[in-house]
């Protein structure tokens, strides 16, 4: 039997508003100022009346030229590439120190999968006040260690494979009482705890954490300041959410931003017109359709409609796999709700909105991927002259071997990128993402792959365009279109 959500029946007309395409000359002032603010003076985005969106070159670019910055309407780092990368929690950078990026990993890789379940400081449900004291209060530059340094019963086991480091040596890292050579050729910001005190959430910058608070962090910590509804309700999203599908983290984070935005909207609008009608439902809704406006762009449809269907799900059985999908989506929305639900935005928590917005970033998302200083580090090492090398790697050697192969992961997640959404797939594509060594941070990059003339569309690939004809069509009918590039005109049988 199909589940129903209550709320799409309470708040029918409301949601019908909030799912209403926008006009194209709406879209067309939304981009014309998003681009201004941003000074992408390079593109410009233009209705295409068959396609939706597209941008467009606004200058000549020459092959490998920055195409766009673009900064992400919201991001999340997988929850299981938080034991291996130490980022801010905002622009994603890594923060800290090598030496804390190093011997945290060690750390936590140490600890063995059954001890890692209960210490884990990447998912708010499993940390351990055994292992992790926090004291958000202390904003000092070693706040991490601060925080982090009554170990418990978490000591740590045996390293990758068995490789023993000296007793202390990872404490050692972690609390810089150890500085690893040449380690000051690659600084990082210093670590700023979150300031509702949730021990989850660290930044590169406080003007990061304050903004964090402001757009997202204050409706979705865990902390004693959390604004939350409930906490308890809270955890148990959190819980579910890493333990199924952490892009509900990330839809979280989108309807905290429109609540929030609500919010601050709603006390401008009651300061200007008093409140006299301030609170009528049509005011209410007038003011959650301008705070919904961000994500009125983006091209949607409903994440169980939408998702490609798996390799090991066959045919026959696909429907039964969607009703899943929508079940679980389901599950996810009323924990939310509980943890964080607003009256006057209650038509964000209708099953067809939360629906509709993870159906946005699996049709729209980029990967978001920032590389690893400790690949660097080790690099850098590697390339010093034989001298040097040698009595480096007397310190630095064991560390790699503890490692082990992985000693490079880059940070690793998903965002929505309002900019970069709108560019057009192509087979044969005249554009690509791909991050230059100076781009440290989560925003999306694309470079020219070729040159590309003043007014000519801006594409980039969706898939592995090496695939041939039959594999490009099967992956890019999960996006709902055919392609008709030059290529695939070309190759069609």
């Amino acid at each position: 039997m199909e589940i129903v959500c209550p709320i799409d029946e309470k708040c029918a007309s409301e949601v019908s508003c909030l799912l209403r395409p926008p006009s194209p000359l709406q879209v067309q002032e939304y981009f014309d100022q998003l681009i201004s603010t941003r000074n992408c003076h390079g593109i410009k985005v233009k209705q295409i009346s068959e396609r939706g969106k597209g941008v467009y070159a606004g200058m000549d670019f020459q092959e490998e030229e920055l195409v766009l910055k673009d900064q992400m309407l919201a991001g999340n780092q997988h929850s299981s590439n938080k034991m291996d990368c130490l980022v801010c929690s905002f622009c994603f950078r890594f923060i800290g120190s090598i030496e804390l990026q190093i011997g945290r990993r060690l750390y936590l890789q140490s600890l063995g999968d059954s001890a890692n379940d209960k210490c884990h400081m990447g998912s708010s449900s499993h940390t351990s006040e055994d292992c992790y004291n926090t004291d958000s209060s202390d904003m000092e530059d070693d706040s991490y260690m601060k925080n982090h340094e009554d170990y418990g019963n978490c000591a740590p086991g045996s390293s990758k494979d068995n490789i023993s480091l000296p007793k202390g040596f990872i404490e050692s890292l972690m609390n810089g009482e150890l500085e690893l050579p040449f380690s000051d050729k690659f600084p990082l910001p210093s670590t700023i705890p979150c300031p509702g005190g949730c021990g989850e959430a660290y930044y590169c910058s406080k003007s990061c954490a304050e903004a964090d608070w402001e757009l997202f962090h204050s409706l979705l910590c865990t902390g004693e300041r959390s604004k939350a509804l409930s906490r308890a309700a809270l955890l148990k999203f959190i819980e579910h959410a890493n333990g199924t599908n952490d892009i509900f983290l990330l839809a979280a984070k989108v309807i905290c931003s429109i609540i929030l935005r609500y919010r601050k909207l709603k006390a401008a609008h009651l300061e200007e017109q008093g409140k006299t009608n301030a609170n009528s439902k049509s005011s209410n809704l007038s003011l959650l359709l301008e705070a919904w406006k961000p994500i009125s762009i983006g091209y949607k449809r409903r994440w169980w409609d939408c998702i490609a269907l798996p390799d090991d799900v066959d045919s026959s059985d696909e429907a039964s796999f969607r009703m899943k999908i929508r079940e679980l989506a389901f599950t996810s929305l009323q924990l939310l709700k509980a943890a964080i639900f607003d009256s006057e935005c209650e038509p964000l928590f209708s099953l067809e909105i939360y629906g509709h917005i993870i159906g946005m970033f699996e049709l729209n998302n980029l990967d978001l991927v920032v590389a690893s200083p400790v690949e660097d580090y080790f690099l850098y090492i590697d390339d010093l002259l034989h001298g040097e090398k040698k009595e480096a790697e007397k310190i630095t050697r064991p560390i790699l071997d503890a490692l082990g192969d992985d000693y490079s992961i880059c940070c690793q997640g998903t965002a929505f990128f309002p900019l970069q959404s709108c560019m057009n797939h192509s087979c044969c594509p005249n554009g690509k993402a791909f991050k230059r060594e100076e781009d440290r941070d989560g925003q999306a990059v694309i470079i020219a792959q070729r040159p590309i003339c003043k007014g000519e569309e801006v594409t980039i690939s969706y898939i592995d365009e090496d695939l041939p004809y039959g594999e490009r069509q099967t992956l890019l009918a999960d996006y709902g279109f055919r392609c008709s590039c030059p290529k695939c005109l070309e190759e069609e049988p």
